[in-house]
Order: C-alpha cells, then sequence, then structure tokens
C-alpha cells in the first residue's frame, strides 16, 4: 500500500504497517528457534560423546586384570 506524504494518516495505514512489522517479527522468531534447536541438538550429542569418551577412558585405567591357571 503506497501513502501519500501530504495526505492524512489512516487507521488502515496504521494497520497495514504493524501487520508488516508483524509478519517480521514472526519470521526473525522463527529463524531463532531454528537455530536454538540447532544448538541445544549440537550440545546434547557433544555431551552424549564427551561422556562417553570420559567414561571408556576411565574403565580402561581402573580394569582389574584377573589371570586364571590350571594347576
Amino acid at each position: 500500500m503506497t501513502t501519500d506524504p501530504k495526505g492524512p494518516i489512516t487507521r488502515d495505514h496504521i494497520e497495514s504497517k504493524f501487520r508488516e512489522i508483524q509478519g517480521n517479527a514472526e519470521d526473525v522468531e522463527s529463524e531463532a528457534w531454528n537455530f536454538a534447536s540447532m544448538a541445544i541438538t549440537a550440545i546434547a550429542v557433544t555431551s552424549v560423546v564427551l561422556a562417553f569418551a570420559l567414561g571408556s577412558r576411565r574403565g580402561r585405567r581402573r580394569r582389574t586384570v584377573v589371570e586364571i591357571r590350571r594347576a
């Protein structure tokens, strides 16, 4: 909608501008949710891999060696 800079501002002008701003805000919000979900997923995967790596290292270090001999 084009507005005449010399004409009066009507309710339609205000509503159209508000809807334009609201549409832009919704786009930014959806992009932020996408980024946040990717970040949370990456953090979760990294935490699981790190816990597995540290647990297997600790298991190797504390492993008990049992030697069985036949007499």
